[in-house]
């Protein structure tokens, strides 16, 4: 261990244990439960920043320094693909290029989502690959870069693949600096390297590079095995992305099965019982097909492939239809449409078509399996709900999805799959592309949105608490990414409390004298002190800064996150224009105007409270407690001041990006 890991797990079992007194003195001492309405949110706030520092003191507690990668050995296949979508064509050419010089033997490929034929032509004449979505795609989801690069996988043939963003130019040694691991380790499914961006002037006022999660946070959970997928500038497995689309196919697909089968059980069941079952051909039909439920049980619970289980009970089923519901449909439609609402069109087990995934209904399967139905109307039901069940996926275009598609990114979501699955990643901490960032507030801000929101809905959908096959770590340190998007309800309480008792008098503490300060103080201390330790030389007041002034980005990523996948409200996918876009010269005010609004307030809240003070004696050492904490957030929103003014790096040609290749990774914000 050296001396710096050592000092960081000092610090964070001292930040925790300050952090752990504090919260639990405010829970039982402090909160001013007269005012609950304030002071239980505000509690609530501090609990939730407890749990981000335990989950960043986890994180950096296995932090992990590697040294110099293995060599790369000689005979591996390489496929590079640049995906791009409608980028202008001398920034992917530029791109394109430089990746077709990577020395490493390999191939390159521009992946268009835009199917542009000026872009296939000067692919073609760089002696670059070209591939579009093939005629499979038309009419069906096409799930945005994830499913570009899952029409490129099943088009190309490379053992490893290494992705680059359209504007992530490559350095020539990419491919030398990260093959090595995988010849080292057959069970390495990604190597990522740090995101580095060359149009960021020194100050970086949109907070573009992000030299704390490239860097410590990212080593740290490489220590844990869970270093993830970041979309670009990663070398994957071939092999481990074709398991995790064929495992996940077969999953999701069992799942839905087994779904219908059971409901399929229960009507049967209910069906035999009822007194319109006593013919003979009626109960041997149902004593038949009850039997071929059963089968379909045991089938999914062996070794038997999902696709014969169901094959066969469809099969059972339309014979008992044939011979028993033939002939008598016409004097049950009236009954058959009060189903509707439990099988509908597709039925209650069918693919989702914006995540791509089969999703059961269990509502409506609930609904359906409690029905006491005649048993011809019971038979007739159960054959549709076994036709529902599509084994081929014939509304996607191809049944396996390698990379995942549960998200608007698509790169988490598959890196914590793989981690379920058994496989390793690696982090290499160097530089060895360099891209394009935002260069105005409303381009980053899409972008933040877009991540934010591709995080809750992994979260929402498959959540690392929950997910088979992950270990403890590992759930932590995705679970901590997750964490970090809920910080937007925090800080609306941040906001407001000091402003309800500077300008009303209502006290959400109700102490801030010696007691308090004796607990926060240390712990408050504590905390910026691990962060510096941390950071090694990197600064982290950026990064602060816009955790807490992005505030209405993370509280609306989280609400339309939610209302995608819990109430099925359509999410679009906003591709971040690696261009500056004409006419966004202007300060982008409109842009930040909450913040604006909570500034402005913050401001007139620091007035009043001075007047409370000087002319009505208010209560002087929660007052300036208060007044400090203003300035704080103040302190916080202002980075948004320059970063609404800032118009972009003056223009370069592109052959600049070309001259910064080589560089080490920077131990600071350049």
């Amino acid at each position: 261990m050296t001396g710096r890991l050592l000092a960081i797990r000092v610090l964070v079992l001292l930040t925790l244990l300050a952090g752990t007194t504090y919260v639990g003195w405010r829970w039982l001492d402090s909160v001013a439960w007269n005012a609950w309405w304030i002071a239980v949110p505000l509690v609530l706030a501090e609990t939730y920043s407890l749990v981000e520092t335990v989950l960043f003191g986890v994180t950096v507690w296995r932090l992990r320094e590697r040294g110099a990668p293995p060599p790369a050995p000689e005979g591996l296949t390489v496929d590079v693909f640049v995906t791009t979508y409608d980028e202008p064509l001398d920034l992917v050419m530029a791109t394109a290029v430089a990746a077709r010089d990577i020395r490493y033997p390999h191939r390159t490929w521009v992946l268009d989502d835009g199917a542009r034929p000026e872009l296939r032509a000067a692919a073609d004449a760089a002696g670059v690959g070209y591939v579009a979505r093939s005629a499979a795609w038309e009419g069906k989801p096409r799930h945005a870069k994830a499913g570009n690069l899952n029409n490129a996988l099943f088009q190309t043939s490379g053992e490893l693949v290494l992705v680059l963003d359209a504007d992530q130019v490559p350095d020539p040694s990419i491919l030398d600096r990260t093959v090595g691991y995988f010849a080292a380790d057959d069970r390495v499914a990604l190597v990522q390297t740090p995101q580095y961006f060359v149009n960021v002037p020194d100050v970086d006022p949109l907070g573009s590079q992000a030299p704390l999660f490239y860097g410590p946070i990212q080593q740290g959970k490489d220590g844990w095995n869970a270093a993830f997928f970041c979309g670009s500038n990663a070398v994957l497995r071939r092999e481990a992305l074709m398991q995790l689309g064929i495992v996940g196919y077969v999953r999701e697909v069992s799942a839905g099965v087994r779904r219908a089968v059971r409901t399929a059980d229960s009507l049967l069941a209910r069906a035999a019982r009822s007194p319109d079952a006593q013919d003979p051909a009626l109960q041997s039909a149902l004593a038949d097909l009850r039997e071929a439920a059963a089968e379909a049980r045991r089938g999914l619970g062996g070794d038997v492939p999902v696709a014969d289980v169901t094959f066969r009970f469809q099969r059972r089923v339309d014979a008992a239809s044939r011979t028993v519901v033939a002939g008598q449909l016409h004097t049950l439609q009236a009954e058959l449409a009060q189903l509707e609402p439990e099988l509908g069109d597709g039925g209650p087990v069918e693919v989702d078509e914006e995540i791509g995934e089969l999703v059961v209904d269990e509502e409506a399967l609930d609904r359906l399996a409690r029905r006491d139905l005649s048993p011809v109307v019971a038979i007739e039901a159960v054959r549709r709900l076994a036709e529902a069940v599509d084994v081929g996926r014939h509304d996607q275009a191809q049944p396996v999805m390698p990379l995942a598609t549960i998200s608007v990114t698509e790169d988490m979501a598959t890196a914590m799959r793989l981690h379920a699955l058994g496989w390793r990643s690696v982090y290499h901490h160097e530089v060895l592309a360099h891209g394009l960032a935002p260069e105005d507030m409303a381009t980053m801000l899409t972008q933040r949105l877009r991540w934010a929101q591709g995080t809750v809905q992994v979260m929402l959908r498959e959540n690392p608490l929950t997910v088979r096959g992950l270990r403890l770590g590992q759930r932590l340190m995705y679970l901590a990414t997750m964490w970090s998007y809920l910080s937007g309800f925090a800080a609306v309480v941040y906001l407001a409390a000091p402003v309800v008792f500077l300008c009303f008098g209502v006290l959400p503490v109700q102490a801030f004298g010696t007691e308090f300060f004796a607990r926060f103080l240390p712990y408050f201390v504590l905390n910026q002190v691990l962060f510096v330790v941390v950071a090694h030389g990197v600064r982290t007041w950026r990064g602060q800064q816009y955790s807490l002034a992005l505030f209405p980005v993370w509280v609306r990523a989280c609400w339309t996150a939610f209302a995608n996948v819990v109430l099925h409200r359509p999410l679009g996918f906003a591709v971040t224009p690696k261009a500056r876009v004409a006419g966004r010269h202007r300060p982008a005010w409109r842009t930040i105007r909450v913040q604006l609004v909570a500034a402005a307030v913050l401001v007139v809240a620091a007035a009043v409270g001075v007047v409370r003070l000087v002319a009505f004696g208010a209560e002087p050492g929660a007052t300036l407690v208060t007044l400090v904490w203003v300035g704080y957030d103040l302190a916080a929103l202002s980075v948004l001041l320059p970063a609404a003014r800032y118009a972009g790096q003056p223009d370069e040609p592109a052959p600049g990006l070309a001259g910064t290749m080589g560089t080490p990774v920077r131990t600071e914000e350049p």
